[in-house]
């Protein structure tokens, strides 16, 4: 199989996956969910029109040539519901979110009055017609659709989710996704010390990265170099809807990662991309499970999942902005770049007058975990490109976990 663009292996991936089926969860537990049904508004909102300050409300005639005295019939706060009726020459002490009395069409905030004597009040400027008034149903109204199927939870949702009384809601099956390390070199985070040894980085960096979508993964642990070990480990991880497996996936004697799950009847779409770090990416199927085949490097492997796990997590959830948000920064010195594949470079992002100014971590090695642990985003390099000068302006993929949008935004 001839090697993959970056977009053409993320296309293959989003093409392959679908959005899961949905379940009912409380309100409670909603957020970073994604709604799998459209909600309706179960009243108008506001339920009556409402003052939007603290003043008195009036009628708007009696105040053009301001300043006017008034007489006050009442006082009305919120959860109150008024008695009388405003007429020529009167008013009402009002609190915000109480409900306008008869007769009064604007209400003028306490700020431009006075009290005077005997139950009047000095109004000191006129007002228009509905002034600081909110009208019934301005939020929202009975019936109307307010959120849709497909909307992300985020706080503000919640708040809509609550004001319509969605106790329980539907929401899109977040997919079960489990990790596997393969190597000898391995050293497990448990296991006693041997200087000899790598420690297993990537289960636990791949398992943040999982955990930052609002999915809590599985660890299967570390499968070593020995085939019948593999093909139990990989056996285990195929009950998942997701399997994400770290090294094996090159062309080594040794690497017996794809030929095991051929084995077990995972086809695979493609096992090579063109980009760096991360050229031995990997991906399959099963008709159950999707397998993600990623770098042993851990710098690699973060960045192969941002590149096509995320987007490929996000659709199963049901999101509509699959890729991380992009970011145009100023480079703050010279990348030398071999021409060949999209490269990204991770950075650092500060802030100056007109935007970011992206800056590089240091040494790009894709074994060096702490240029990952230091970034703000990362730096695409276009295939094409020669290198990139000091001062030019170049696109910076956000790691900060929060912000999506519709496409990868890159060219390569």
């Amino acid at each position: 199989m001839e090697h993959l663009k970056v977009s053409e292996a993320q296309q293959i991936i989003i093409d392959a996956v679908a959005t899961m089926g949905v379940e009912s969860v409380v309100l409670a537990q909603s957020l970073g969910r994604v709604l799998g049904e459209d909600i309706c508004a179960n009243r108008d909102q506001p339920p009556y029109d409402v003052s939007a300050m603290d003043g008195y409300a009036l009628r708007s005639a009696d105040v053009v040539n301001a300043p006017v005295t008034l007489e006050v019939i009442e006082d009305i706060k919120a959860g109150d519901m008024p008695s009388k009726t405003v007429q020529a020459g009167q008013c009402a002490r009002i609190m915000t979110g109480a409900p306008l009395p008869q007769g009064a069409d604007a209400v003028l905030r306490v700020e431009d009055t006075q009290v005077v004597s005997d139950g009047r009040v000095q109004i000191n400027c006129s007002v228009k017609l509905g002034n600081d008034i909110r009208y019934r149903g301005e939020s929202m109204r009975d019936g109307e659709v307010v959120l849709t199927a497909g909307t992300e939870i985020v706080p503000g949702v919640v708040g809509m989710l609550a004001m319509v009384k969605a106790a329980n809601i539907k929401v899109y099956r977040q997919p079960r996704v489990a990790i596997l390390s393969t190597g000898d070199e391995l050293e497990g985070l448990h296991d006693a010390f041997d200087a000899n040894k790598i420690p297993d980085a990537n289960s636990y960096a791949l398992m943040a990265q999982v955990q930052a979508l609002g999915i809590q993964p599985v660890l299967l642990g570390i499968a070593r170099d020995d085939p019948d070990e593999l093909r139990r480990h990989l056996q285990t991880g195929l009950q998942y809807d997701v399997l994400l497996v770290s090294g094996g996936t090159s062309v080594g004697v040794h690497d017996y990662v794809r030929p095991t799950l051929e084995a077990l009847g995972v086809q695979m779409k493609f096992w090579r991309v063109e980009m760096k770090p991360g050229h031995p990416m990997a991906f399959g199927s099963t008709d159950k499970t999707f397998v993600f085949g990623l770098p042993g490097n851990p710098v690699s492997s973060m960045v192969c999942f941002e590149q096509f796990v995320v987007p490929a997590l996000r659709r199963m959830m049901g999101c509509s902005r699959l890729h991380r948000r992009t970011v145009v920064a100023r480079l703050t010195h010279d990348v030398k770049h071999k021409k060949s594949r999209t490269e990204f470079v991770r950075v650092t992002l500060s802030s100056e007058e007109g935007g970011y100014a992206a800056t590089s971590t240091g040494s790009q090695g894709s074994a060096i975990l702490p240029s990952m642990a230091k970034a703000d985003g990362l730096m695409v390099v276009p295939s094409a490109s020669q290198g990139l000068a000091a001062g030019e302006h170049v696109l910076v993929q956000l790691l900060d976990g929060t912000a999506f949008q519709d496409s990868a935004d890159f060219k390569e």
